[in-house]
Order: C-alpha cells, then structure tokens, then sequence
C-alpha cells in the first residue's frame, strides 16, 4: 500500500508514539537511577526530568490511543499539545545553538546561585570550589578544599559547556521536527477515511 494510505499513516503515528513512549520511561529511569545512586542530589533537578518525562508519556499514550481507534478528539488535542511542545522544543534548541560565550557565563551564573544543592553536586564532581573565584575561608565539599589545590568551577564548566549546548540544541532539533512530521502525520490521518468502517459514515 502507498504510505499516504490509511494503513500507513495509523502505522506510523503509533510508531512515533512507540518511540515517544521509550523516550519518557528512558528519562524517567535516568533521573530516577541517578537520585538512587546519589549521582544527583537536587530534587529540583530530578523532579524536573521526570516531570517532563511523565508529560511527553502521557502526551504519547493519548496519541498510540487516537492512533489506533482513529479518535477524532483524542488526535486533535494530540496535534494541538504536539504543535506546542514544538514551538517551545525548537525555540529553546535554538537558543543553545546560538548562545555566545557571554551569555553561556550568565546563564551558569545564574543556576549556580539558585541552588546550593546543585553548587555541591558540581564541585563533587568537578573537583573545584567556588564559581569565578576560590575562597579558602568558605566551606567547600571538594576534595582538593583540604589540600588547598582548587580552581574555580566555571573554568572547568566552560570546557565542556558549549559541547554539551551544542549537543543538547542538535538533539532538541531532531526531536522538533519528529513532532511536526508528528503533527503533519495526525493531520493526514484525521481525515482519512478508514476503508473497514461503514462507508456511508462520517470521518
């Protein structure tokens, strides 16, 4: 059959579903794996990736159902949310990929100073203290704090920030226009007609 067919289309909506479904229990079980082994000690940080985990889960069950019922209200809340989820996904990826390095500083200065949970996780891991500058008169969890060998973080969090912005922005725009080929899917596929039900019908 032609892949504009009825058939096609309800075959491949749920399998970008399917692939949506995976998506969220990955990062559900990744954020949740990470609070568990005390990779991550903020709640802010894991509540916020499971959140967003359940809500792309959610979005993906109320698209798989509408997919394989043909529901006509179910797909058009599904397009809407997608639609939406669209905008902000690519307005952000893009924002990463075009952040300049000053920028990139402000922004770490700011969620460096919002959580001092997220300030101790950084310098565990990174083996630094202090954001631009050490202070030796401070507490700092870091292990080189007691041999007095620090550096400050943001010259260890720039090695790797316009790396990991590049990546995130490139994988959010991969991921946008999957939920527009999504939408433009669930368009075709409200309007079709399926060739099993009563021909006399409406859609």
């Amino acid at each position: 059959m032609v892949c504009g067919g009825f058939v096609c289309s309800k075959n491949a909506l749920c399998a970008l579903n399917i692939l949506y479904v995976m998506v969220s229990l990955l990062m559900i079980g990744i954020a949740a794996w990470g609070k568990w082994f005390g990779l991550v000690s903020s709640f802010q940080v894991v509540g916020g990736v499971i959140g967003v985990g359940i809500f792309l889960f959610l979005v993906a069950v109320v698209g798989l159902i509408g997919a394989l019922k043909h529901h006509q209200v179910l797909l058009f809340f599904y397009m809407i949310i997608l639609f939406m989820v669209f905008v902000v996904q690519f307005s952000v990826s893009s924002a990463c990929l075009a952040l300049n390095k000053e920028q990139q500083n402000h922004l770490l200065e700011v969620g460096w100073n919002t959580s001092d949970t997220t300030q101790r996780d950084v310098e565990n891991s990174l083996d630094c203290c202090g954001f631009a500058s050490v202070n030796y008169n401070e507490t700092c969890s870091a292990p080189c704090f007691y041999n007095s060998s620090c550096v400050s973080c943001v010259s260890k969090i720039q090695v790797h920030t316009e790396e990991v912005l590049r990546f995130v922005g490139g994988i959010g725009l991969f991921f946008s226009f999957s939920e527009i080929l999504g939408v433009w899917l669930t368009y075709r596929y409200r309007n079709q007609k399926d060739p099993r039900a009563n021909p006399s019908a409406f859609l």
